[in-house]
């Protein structure tokens, strides 16, 4: 990028807030992959216009231009493969609307998650989606990605919150799509269009979000198995049993001994499966549904239960569940994690197929994630140093992939394609499909600048997109 087009991109948002330095650039280049590489410039917008405006720019030039929040993507999102600018949209962090009687809050990209969520709450409402990393990720990436959590097996994903966005286009034409209303047939619901679009249809630059009345309780469960199979046994008949639970989350053997190694919290290590359930609702009906499920699990065999109502107790309960991500990174010098989902009743067969896996490939593989809507999030323990491991790793990977496909599930859950999951995308979906992906790419974004390299990497060349071949 030459220093005509660094000084123009500075007359618009000022000399500040365009990063040229190489330390700066690669700060802007990473993500909670393993991954990098680092843009030609980094550009700190702060407003619409900002971001029309070297859009604008960008358009004329041919400049890639990768969109970036936190950068806490497990996809590779915003990882600039292709140069260009990083659009760094935290600093249009501003909650421009609240309407208490609507149950709508109006927001910029760079808010950050569990604020906003702290923020309603204080007003007796509740914004569902939890993404383990509410407390560092902005929303924008959220509807980039369509995030969900824990919480998605009662309550959805954040598409199902959307209600309306601000776009701005690759020319730098802003739109509005949807609105403020729950109801809303009023033409294509390019609202949905945009939310799981991984910034390369458009830059959200404004959402409005639905709202609903915060739960008045909760009581929390957690619950030791031996065998793995009891455990799975016990998801299927909590749900039979008609109770849909907020959270049900699930760990493996080796999950439940690397949280007990990293925390010391008093988890039996040798127990097969570990569940943490959570379910909300009237405070007077909290002690029922937890005896309820208690007794379901005690049946499937479960060697410990714990009900937690005291607020205290109940965040114990989640403590080695929280901790499984520094603690399952003690582990091995490289994880690759993967978040594929299949329906709830093929969790112990594909939990049996990627354990299988593991052994084929001679690397541990380590099991947990949320069963309630049978999405897992197994990874492989391996060293990328290590060039034999490395590769064994790469064929597990897309083993795990083809497994889940097998059995009627998806590559991703909750993060997206990017570039880490574009490789396998023809496991899922035929030559058609893609092509019509690709056409609706290349009709949005002509040329192609929008977080190019992403979903549909060239074959030949990695570094290539092939959304216009």
């Amino acid at each position: 990028m030459n220093d005509a087009i660094i000084k123009e991109l500075g007359r618009i948002v000022g000399p500040d807030r365009v990063l040229t330095k190489l330390e700066s650039r690669y700060s802007y280049g990473i993500d909670a992959t393993f991954h990098q590489a680092a843009p030609d410039a980094v550009v700190k917008v702060l407003s619409t216009e900002e971001v029309s405006r070297v859009l604008k720019v960008c358009q004329r030039e041919g400049i890639p231009v990768t969109p970036r929040g936190s950068g806490t993507s497990f996809s590779g999102g915003p990882i600039p493969l292709a140069g260009g600018i990083t659009l760094a949209m935290q600093g249009m962090n501003k909650i421009v609307e609240f309407s208490k009687g609507d149950c709508l809050v109006g927001v910029e990209p760079g808010v950050i998650t569990g604020e906003m969520q702290k923020m309603v709450e204080a007003e007796g409402l509740y914004y569902p989606p939890d993404p383990q990393s509410a407390d560092f990720c902005t929303i924008g990436g959220n509807i980039a990605e369509n995030a969900s959590g824990p919480h998605g097996v009662k309550y959805g994903c954040t598409r199902d919150y959307l209600l309306g966005l601000e776009v701005v286009l690759s020319d730098g034409e802003v739109i509005n799509v949807g609105g403020k209303t729950i109801k809303n047939v009023t033409g294509f619901d390019l609202t949905r269009f945009f939310c799981s679009s991984e910034g390369m249809l458009g830059v959200i630059t404004k959402a409005y979000l639905k709202l609903i009345p915060k739960p008045e309780a909760k009581v929390v469960l957690l619950v030791i198995f031996k065998e793995w199979a009891q455990g799975g046994q016990a998801v299927a008949d909590i749900f039979a049993n008609g109770i849909l639970p907020t959270t049900l989350e699930i760990m493996d053997d080796v999950s439940i001994k690397a949280a007990e190694d990293y925390g010391h919290f008093g988890l039996p290590v040798g127990a097969g499966a570990l569940l943490v359930i959570e379910v909300d609702g009237f405070k007077e009906t909290m002690e029922r549904q937890g005896n309820a499920i208690a007794e379901i699990c005690k049946k499937a065999g479960a060697l410990e239960v714990q009900v937690a109502l005291d607020p205290a107790k109940q965040a114990d309960a989640w403590k080695a569940r929280k901790a499984l991500s520094p603690a399952t990174a003690r582990l091995a010098p490289t994880k690759v994690s993967e978040d594929v989902t299949v329906p709830r009743s093929k969790i112990p067969e594909l939990v049996v197929r990627l354990k299988e896996v593991g052994k084929e490939i001679g690397l541990p593989v380590v099991i947990f994630g949320h069963a309630g809507d049978g999405n897992l999030h197994p990874g492989i323990l391996t060293d990328e140093r290590d060039a034999d491991q490395w590769e064994r790793a790469h064929h597990g990977i897309e083993l795990f992939f083809k497994h889940t496909v097998a059995l009627g599930g998806t590559l991703s859950g909750e993060h997206g394609v990017g570039y880490m999951k574009a490789p396998f995308l023809p496991l899922e979906y035929s030559e058609r499909a893609i092509r019509l992906m690709k056409d609706i790419k290349n009709a949005v974004d002509p040329k192609g600048i929008l977080n190019p390299v992403k979903m549909f990497p060239d074959a030949k060349n990695p570094l290539k997109s092939s959304a216009a071949d």
